[in-house]
């Protein structure tokens, strides 16, 4: 698909803006003059900042379900697999997207029309894939007997807590999302946890057995 320069350059500027004055405190002439675009180009592509904001809200859940799906369908993998293929294309798609994604992940705990549309089409969708790798390891007896919901809620809380909380980190903690390893550690430590949390501790199984 071909690419379009000044679209780019407005939601670049949008994603930005909004992210450092928030999405009411942005106005369209902000946007524009920080895009280098004439006001008139946002309603010609977005019809106005609501449509600018709708296109990134899709735009981040698209290209998020995608690496996702991907994971997931991946054929001849352990449940324990998936799951990590799914968090290595979920921090890694997010780490690649630092800005677009702390806004957005901000902006789903608003409640609105927007988000409720999202909540019951991406978030959906997601909750399935996330489902189906958990049943598939519990079945298997990959995973412990667990709630399913509440193991979703923590994996959910680790995917998304750097970017929620990044002043957080690198203020408090001193560490930064957008330093290279960072992505690296930090998809090893959910690694830990699914190890640790979420799988049947072998040594103990063959002795119940």
């Amino acid at each position: 698909m071909k690419k379009n320069p000044t679209k780019d350059l407005i939601v670049e500027a949008a994603i930005k803006l909004f992210n450092n004055k928030g999405f009411n405190g942005t106005s369209i002439r902000d946007i524009a003059g920080l895009a280098n675009v004439n006001i008139a180009n946002i309603s010609y592509y977005f019809n106005g900042k609501q449509g600018l904001l709708e296109y990134c809200y899709i735009n981040f859940f698209e290209g998020y379900l995608e690496q996702l799906e991907y994971a997931y369908l991946e054929k001849n993998d352990s449940s324990k697999e998936k799951l990590k293929k799914s968090v290595e294309a979920i921090m890694s798609y997010q780490c690649k997207n630092i800005q677009l994604t702390r806004f957005i992940l901000r902006e789903v705990t608003i409640d609105s029309q927007i988000v409720r549309e999202i909540m019951s089409t991406y978030y959906v969708k997601e909750k399935y894939i996330f489902t189906k790798i958990l049943e598939s390891g519990i079945e298997k007896k990959e995973f412990n007997q667990m709630s399913i919901s509440y193991s979703i809620i923590q994996l959910k809380g680790l995917l998304s807590m750097p970017f929620i909380h990044s002043y957080y980190l690198t203020d408090v903690l001193h560490v930064f999302v957008n330093e290279v390893y960072f992505e690296k550690k930090y998809i090893n430590e959910i690694y830990n946890w699914i190890d640790k949390v979420l799988c049947i501790n072998t040594s103990e199984l063959s002795i119940i057995n």
